[in-house]
């Protein structure tokens, strides 16, 4: 292993208490960066709570209708002023998530940039605890340049999460391509 590459078992560390545990989220959302807000369906599903949030923009990790997946869409944001986009990513070790790193990464940055600057995303799954959380970390490295530690720490100093195992290998891989082409 050279000096920048990261594996999974350190950022397992990074995500667990003391003992070596992992904790369920504590609260539905938490604001992890600046107009970032990570959290689970329940909060995705209510439109008013997301308007008193002054939430601008959804960006739903879990896109379906299976019971891993969140069934909302473009027509359940219909008239709220929302603008939503939604991945079908399902929260298991070999689901490639990194092929939305990218797209998912564009949409946060231009929902930040909404009204000047004053957007607010609120980037969810099921629990806001795998998929989104892993989301949100590609977003912090692609475009903030954090590489997997930072980003990871970022998330976690806000909101208790825990990416499945294949999506921090994900992120390994995403810090390594970055690293070696000199992104940080």
């Amino acid at each position: 292993m050279t000096d920048y590459e990261v594996s999974v078992q350190q950022l397992n560390d990074l995500l667990t208490d003391d003992n070596g545990d992992f904790c369920m989220p504590s609260r539905d959302f938490n604001e992890v960066y600046p107009g970032i807000l990570l959290g689970n369906e329940c909060v995705a599903t209510n439109v008013r709570r997301l308007q008193q949030l002054g939430v601008s923009h959804i960006l739903n990790a879990a896109e379906g209708d299976s019971y891993m997946h969140v069934n909302t869409g473009v027509a359940f944001y219909a008239g709220t002023g929302i603008v939503y986009h939604g991945i079908p990513a399902n929260d298991t070790d070999d689901f490639s998530l990194s092929i939305y790193f990218e797209e998912c990464s564009d949409f946060i940055e231009g929902a930040l940039a909404h009204k000047g600057g004053r957007g607010r995303v609120y980037v969810h799954c099921q629990k806001g605890y795998s998929r989104s959380a892993a989301v949100v970390t590609a977003y912090l490295m692609l475009r903030c340049g954090l590489d997997v530690r930072a980003a990871l720490a970022t998330v976690r100093e806000k909101r208790e999460i825990g990416p499945n195992d294949g999506f921090l290998c994900q992120l390994c891989q995403l810090n390594d391509r970055l690293q070696n082409e000199g992104k940080f």
